[in-house]
């Protein structure tokens, strides 16, 4: 049976005008004064906020087209990487039309109807195509971030996201290599991180593990390391508060009290110093310190959107010192 688009304006399309109840806040043609932004050759919004540009976007797609990729995982509201400026507006869309071209966006075009939702009003692709999309392109650390994210929030499950791997398709591979390392537990993407680096340097940890002692809760961990009784815990700027530190340190007492070593650690050890986490764990487990496991940890790194290295990769990738419009799929 043939699969039939939506017309524009219609339910589901992601195109329209004025006619079809396009926002105000859009213009096409020429700017119509300073007050709008320019998002695109011909394209202005009086909305410059994340989401109003990409409203913007929303009028010149293709029926049934949806937002995608990085695109679609920040509409979704899930942890990112850190972001390289001038990254375009990735959609999907049906591979029998003529792709969206315009400086700044990427169109992939896909066999059937891509399969979306909406989300704050703008059509976007399911979490699991937006995952499989994001894995064409990103490091294995920057696509497991992302899956913690979308487990952590409810958007998806690992049934799904198995599904969609399993597909003869541009970014499965990488995805399939991706999920054994998933883990929806995660409360944050440096948690992810700092577990990931235990994990790749052979640390056996749980996360969000429950510490109990003589029959009373005492703590909640970002990571236990398994058979220890001692956890490893990512420290963020929301610690730096005082009602925060107060609370920290009442906890500090309850761990010790148990017998419970708390070690905390920042974005910067995390990044740029992660051999004195791992002499660490290296030192609760019982095990000789070895420092070329750390290498492990630093190719993972490199190749990540958490290094410049990583992020010269993307760039590089995307071509985004040429004018790129489409990438087939």
């Amino acid at each position: 049976m043939d699969q039939h688009l939506p017309e524009p304006g219609s339910p589901g399309s992601a195109g329209g005008g004025e006619a079809d109840g396009a926002p105000s806040t859009v213009a096409r043609g020429r700017r119509p004064g300073v007050a709008w932004t320019t998002v695109g050759r011909g394209l202005h919004t009086r909305e410059p906020s994340p989401a109003g540009r990409l409203r913007a976007w929303s009028q010149i797609l293709r029926p049934g087209a949806a937002f995608t990729h990085l695109t679609g995982a920040a509409v979704r509201g899930w942890w990112l990487p850190p972001l390289p400026d001038e990254l375009p507006v990735w959609v999907v869309q049906h591979k029998a039309q003529h792709a969206s071209t315009r400086p700044g966006l990427i169109a992939i075009r896909q066999r059937g109807i891509p399969p979306s939702e909406l989300v704050d009003g703008l059509r976007v692709a399911t979490p699991a195509e937006i995952l499989v999309t994001c894995a064409r392109d990103l490091g294995l650390l920057d696509l497991v971030v992302l899956a913690d994210a979308a487990l952590h929030v409810g958007d998806v499950t690992l049934d799904e996201l198995r599904a969609v791997a399993r597909e003869h398709r541009r970014g499965a591979p990488a995805l399939r290599r991706a999920l054994p390392l998933a883990d929806g537990r995660s409360e944050s993407a440096w948690e992810t991180l700092l577990r990931m680096l235990h994990v790749v340097c052979g640390i056996d940890v749980e996360p969000q593990k429950e510490l109990w002692a003589n029959g009373g809760f005492v703590a909640r961990a970002d990571l236990w390391l398994v058979g220890t009784r001692t956890i490893h815990e990512y420290d963020g700027v929301d610690h730096r508060g005082p009602a925060q530190q107060r609370k920290d340190l009442k906890r500090d007492r309850r761990l010790t009290k148990a017998g419970i070593e708390r070690r905390g650690y920042t974005a910067v050890e995390v990044v740029a110093q992660p051999l004195s986490i791992l002499r660490d764990a290296d030192a609760a487990v019982g095990r000789p310190h070895d420092p070329q496991r750390i290498q492990a940890w630093y190719s993972l790194l490199r190749e990540s959107l958490f290094t410049p290295a990583g992020t010269a990769r993307l760039r590089s990738r995307l071509g985004l010192d040429e004018e790129t419009d489409e990438l087939g799929a």
